[in-house]
């Protein structure tokens, strides 16, 4: 039985199946974007091979023409790899595609929903999303803050220090202090996002150097000698 929820006047066998479909659309914009970087098949089967996935240029071609039935996802990750681009943007081909069925039985949506559905970030994400997952997105927002503003700390820092007038240091002395109220409220953010990961039992993302103090004390290696 086709996947399918059919409307009066449609006809079954017209209607492909749901994972057809989404082949369909996977091949549809690999062979849009090959043609975008003006690659041929052969190249794209080259491309697959250095990255260490090779995909003959027949299986390509096959792939293109609807002749071949099945796509594995590691296909999928390598020629989005080959294609500079990201494998959402196969599946989802946001801006190409205007509406492609999210599940066997619906209705075909518009794509940019089903991508949001897709990635987690849908309007309704926080219903169903992982606590993980939640945690680090939040860690992943409080890390690029608090990147952000110790760098800008830094650098105000330096200006202030190599400033040629009064007032020039004067303003540079105000912008430290405006990146560093910012450094810390972010950095208490990314403290609280690694100690929930922790206690959902996950182990949180790697630090930059510079924000090494936000490993809090407890969870550093003890290194006083006895």
């Amino acid at each position: 039985m086709t996947q399918h929820r059919f409307h009066p006047g449609e006809n079954e066998d017209d209607v492909p199946l749901w994972e057809d479909q989404v082949t369909a659309t996977v091949a549809g914009e690999v062979r849009r974007r090959r043609k975008e970087l003006r690659m041929s098949a052969q190249d794209l089967a080259d491309r697959c091979a250095e990255i260490g996935h090779p995909i003959p240029r027949n299986v390509i071609a096959n792939m293109e023409s609807g002749r071949r039935a099945t796509l594995p996802l590691v296909d999928v990750m390598a020629l989005a790899m080959a294609l500079d681009t990201h494998p959402i943007c196969l599946i989802y081909p946001v801006g190409y595609v205007d509406d492609v069925q999210q599940q066997p039985l619906d209705d075909p949506r518009p794509t940019w929903d089903a991508m949001q559905w897709f990635t987690g970030e849908a309007p309704d994400a926080l219903e169903t999303e992982s606590v993980m997952l939640r945690n680090f997105r939040a860690h992943a927002s409080h890390h690029h803050a608090a990147l952000t503003a110790v760098r800008g700390e830094e650098y105000e820092r330096w200006k202030a220090k190599t400033a040629h007038s009064p007032a020039t240091r004067s303003e540079a002395l105000l912008a430290r202090e405006n990146y560093a109220r910012q450094a810390a409220h972010a950095m208490h953010g990314l403290r609280t996002a690694r100690d929930y990961i922790r206690e959902d039992g996950g182990t949180p993302p790697y630090l930059a150097p510079e924000l090494s103090d936000a490993e809090a004390p407890e969870d550093s290696p003890d290194t006083t000698e006895e």
